[in-house]
């Protein structure tokens, strides 16, 4: 076990820390290092440059999820209510009021915990019990609606090339083509449930995290996956590096308070072989690579935000959360790393001049 002290690279240093009333549901950042966050009381707040405004103030209903659109232009929300709130964001700073228009889609009585823009154009998937609308924020309209049938959508997640969108549930995945949403989906079979998704940076692999405490790893297009097994428990998270020393990126997954790192053989044959990775005493609430290398973030309820350089050896431990750690967004240039704690805690770590070379 390693400890607080660990004697190591200075990566990364706190810049700022507030406080929301309650636990911070989700953490997310704009292209343009706009910080959202949301909490389990209901509040939407804007970080930048050290100011915090609030869009939505504590009220009765938790919002659960939170995305900018990936040209920056876009905040969406969405919650126990059902409602899904999208705000439009200007270019001119906080201090000079850049929200523009809101618009509201009232779902209710479906509680909406997962959305998720696409990388391509501003179309926002959110979940509707069984079922996934597609939203264009353009027209404002919707302009379909995914029906999953055979259980709730546990997750979604857009391919970054932005030709497909996986739904999760019960009996696997279904991947939807954009081209067509007419087009029955393609069904990656699992014998569960498929609980997470994740497509890997390069838009070659998906990894299902599932039920029965598995992870299914499928070549795209190809009909044979990879199946990994021998996880204490089920599949909290799932991420995916930019970049591997081989062809292939790795695959990292957490399950209570382990961390495995997979890597894939040259052949496919060999298939993936991973590493453990130990620290946390208890659950890991999020796992997230760095955007451009293989440093690792790690957050759990013990309190303890780990970084691993090359995805192998923790560097540094944060902390900040006294109730433990409950999300964790890294900015899209890599030099800051945000998290949100049980306790209402939102912390934003910079990256050290000493922490060069990193991962």
């Amino acid at each position: 076990m390693f400890g607080v002290g660990t004697k190591g690279k200075v990566l990364f240093q706190q810049q700022w820390q507030g406080s929301l009333s309650e636990y911070v549901t989700a953490v997310a950042w704009s292209p343009n290092g706009l910080l959202a966050a949301s909490s389990a009381a209901g509040e939407v707040v804007l970080w930048q440059d050290g100011n915090l405004v609030s869009l939505l103030p504590a009220g009765v209903a938790s919002i659960d999820c939170l995305a900018f659109s990936s040209d920056g232009k876009f905040l969406a929300a969405g919650g126990q209510n059902g409602k899904v709130r999208v705000w439009s964001i200007l270019d001119s700073p906080l201090s000079q009021g850049e929200l523009g228009g809101i618009y509201t889609l009232d779902n209710a009585p479906s509680w909406v915990d997962k959305l998720a823009w696409s990388p391509a154009c501003n179309h926002l998937a959110f979940s509707l019990g069984r079922y996934v609308g597609i939203w264009d924020a353009d027209s404002q309209t919707v302009i379909t609606t995914l029906p999953f049938a055979n259980s709730s959508v546990l997750d979604l997640a857009w391919r970054p090339n932005g030709e497909n969108i996986a739904i999760s549930g019960k009996v696997g995945v279904k991947v939807w083509s954009t081209k067509d949403w007419d087009d029955e989906p393609y069904l990656i079979d699992i014998p569960s449930a498929s609980m997470v998704t994740a497509w890997s940076r390069d838009s070659k692999y998906i990894a299902s995290g599932n039920f029965d405490n598995t992870i299914t790893v499928l070549e795209y297009g190809n009909p044979h996956p990879w199946v990994m097994r021998g996880f204490p428990g089920k599949i909290s998270n799932l991420t995916w590096s930019q970049r591997g020393s081989s062809n292939a990126p790795l695959l990292a997954a957490s399950s209570v308070e382990g961390i495995a790192v997979w890597k894939k053989e040259a052949d496919d044959k060999d298939g993936w072989n991973a590493n453990v990775l130990t620290l946390h005493d208890s659950k890991i609430q999020a796992l997230e690579f760095h955007p451009h290398s293989l440093l690792l973030a790690s957050a759990a309820d013990d309190g303890w935000l780990g970084l691993w350089t090359k995805a192998k050896q923790v560097e540094q431990i944060l902390e900040g959360a006294s109730g433990g750690f409950s999300c964790v967004a890294w900015s899209q240039n890599g030099k800051q790393l945000a998290a949100g704690g049980q306790n209402g805690e939102l912390i934003i770590w910079s990256k050290s001049k000493r922490g060069k070379g990193f991962g």
